[in-house]
């Protein structure tokens, strides 16, 4: 079985993140979950013949961890006006997904808000730095690769987590400069137009084969 790892995350209500090592075809992935035959209905179409793979392992991994925490039966849909996914029939229960290379993660919690997300470690991110950071952390995250993908992570994470699509990674998510570890917490702000900032903490980890990981978790069911 894929499933590298389960980790329960210290938090107010049952909350999980599940990270999955995508190894085998799509269609042994729809046979590890309920109702086979709706998720393939909904397998996403493109270029990229690995997505339909990841999409199906992220939604495997949702139901492993919704196994955890409640016996109810429950599908993952995803919100048609901002792409999020969320429980079908568990309106409390926060769900996010994210995947990249052979790589897939979930975060779940019985009541609240979650954001989580996984990239591989690229150039990329660097030379695309100016778009997405601010000058303070374009000087904090210097010419290190890690940490430019740790970076774009971490504000594609508050961005799952806000759930809407009013947001520009570089004024509206701002990130405080951290020191590089395998594993660590980043500080991160949300300061979204006409709206309040709030102030949020995530944690990170640096994967095997060159991937980073980022998740955050609130309470607040507002939004």
């Amino acid at each position: 079985m894929p499933l590298h790892s389960i980790t329960s995350l210290p938090a107010a209500t049952p909350t999980l993140l599940g990270i999955w090592h995508l190894t085998e075809p799509a269609e042994a992935l729809l046979t590890q979950l309920p109702a086979p035959a709706d998720y393939a209905a909904l397998l996403p179409a493109g270029r990229d013949p690995q997505r339909p793979r990841q999409w199906l392992a992220g939604r495997a991994l949702a139901h492993t961890l919704l196994r955890e925490l409640t016996d109810a039966p429950a599908q993952i849909r995803n919100d048609a006006a901002t792409g999020q996914p969320f429980v079908a029939g568990q309106p409390d229960f926060g769900v996010s997904l994210s995947h990249s290379g052979e790589w897939a993660a979930a975060l779940l919690t019985a009541r609240g808000r979650v954001g989580i997300d996984v990239e591989l470690v690229r150039p990329k991110a660097r030379q695309l730095a100016r778009k997405f950071l601010s000058d303070q952390e374009l000087t904090d995250a210097g010419l290190d690769d890690v940490k430019h993908s740790l970076y774009w992570s971490a504000k594609e994470t508050l961005y799952k987590l806000y759930s809407r699509r009013r947001l520009l990674f570089k004024e509206h998510i701002q990130l405080e400069p951290f020191a590089l570890d395998t594993t660590g917490t980043l500080t991160g702000h949300l300061l979204p137009p006409d709206e309040a900032p709030s102030r949020h903490r995530l944690g990170y980890e640096q994967l095997s084969a060159g991937c980073v990981l980022t998740w955050t978790f609130s309470p607040d069911l507002s939004r």
